[in-house]
């Protein structure tokens, strides 16, 4: 996934709506009218919201007679985790290393520690 699609694809959840309508989806595929039922707007507000979640691959439609079910393209979800999850690992690594660091600043501030003093005799 490129950045600009990436973009796009947060800047379609941005949106609460959108991200009720993603949820809801993830529990299975439903019509635009199954989608619309809960809110207080128009089955057409709900497929434009339908059609922005389309542009960016996060929703597909296909035709069962004359029903138009909406599925959830899950692999797009996939490579936004995979993105999210390459900055939460980096940020985990700084954690980590701070730790060090304080912990390495606290032991010079005690001294050795019994258990080392015992060790140097």
């Amino acid at each position: 996934m490129d950045d600009d699609q990436l973009s796009r694809v947060f800047a379609a959840l941005a949106d609460p709506t959108r991200r009720d309508i993603v949820a809801r989806l993830a529990a299975g595929d439903a019509t635009v009218g199954d989608l619309a039922a809960p809110y207080d707007v128009s089955v057409q507000a709900v497929s434009k919201h339908i059609k922005v979640l389309a542009d960016v691959g996060l929703v597909s439609q296909t035709r069962d007679a004359q029903r138009r079910p909406c599925h959830l393209e899950a692999e797009v979800l996939d490579l936004m985790t995979a993105w999210i999850e390459r900055y939460r690992r980096q940020a985990q690594q700084r954690y980590e290393r701070l730790d060090t660091v304080l912990a390495e600043m606290r032991e010079d501030e005690q001294g050795p520690s019994p258990r080392s003093r015992g060790a140097a005799s």
